[in-house]
């Protein structure tokens, strides 16, 4: 009896329709991804040649800083430089600018934070300050940061040696940055 049982139980469990499926596991929609905001590439570059031409018309008060050399700190100390990986070169720019658009505001940045604090007390740049928030406006995603004022050197004596080297550094960091902003207006 027990093997017409069990030919009985498989009849009946062939006839039977199919559990249901397994509920599909939740996952979150498939989107593509959110595409580059375009900066305003020519605007970047008017505001860019603004920012290279007050630079250049800065001048010393302390004409023998003009000449002065300065020896070059620890790497960990220097300011944000746009560097071969950064893909500010014009091939990458063309496929994805974002790298290249992140360290430029890391740069800009930094040097509104030191044009903001006591380096340059003595000699504010308010023309150069309001030029690099303008163009730290047009290549921000979002509301950026506040300026985050840097402390006072320890020394009185020092701020005019600060003050050259942060210009000295801003001028060579503009030129690239306005390299960027021309191809990119093309």
């Amino acid at each position: 009896m027990a093997p017409f049982r069990r030919l009985c139980l498989c009849l009946l469990l062939a006839l039977l329709p199919p559990p249901p499926a397994a509920p599909a596991p939740v996952t979150a929609p498939v989107t593509a991804p959110a595409p580059l905001r375009r900066p305003d590439w020519a605007a970047c570059r008017v505001l860019s040649r603004e920012l290279s031409r007050l630079l250049g018309a800065a001048r010393e008060p302390h004409p023998v800083l003009e000449g002065l050399q300065l020896l070059e700190e620890e790497p960990q100390n220097w300011p944000p430089r746009i560097r071969c990986s950064d893909a500010c070169d014009p091939l990458s720019l063309e496929s994805n600018h974002t790298l290249c658009l992140q360290r430029i505001r890391q740069a800009l940045q930094h040097y509104r934070d030191l044009l903001g604090s006591d380096i340059f007390r003595e000699q504010p740049q308010p023309q150069l300050e309001s030029t690099m928030e303008q163009l730290l406006r047009l290549v921000q995603d979002g509301p950026g940061r506040p300026p985050r004022h840097l402390p006072a050197p320890a020394e009185l004596w020092q701020r005019p040696l600060q003050r050259h080297l942060a210009l000295k550094r801003l001028r060579s960091f503009s030129a690239l940055m306005g390299r960027v902003f021309n191809h990119g207006a093309r």
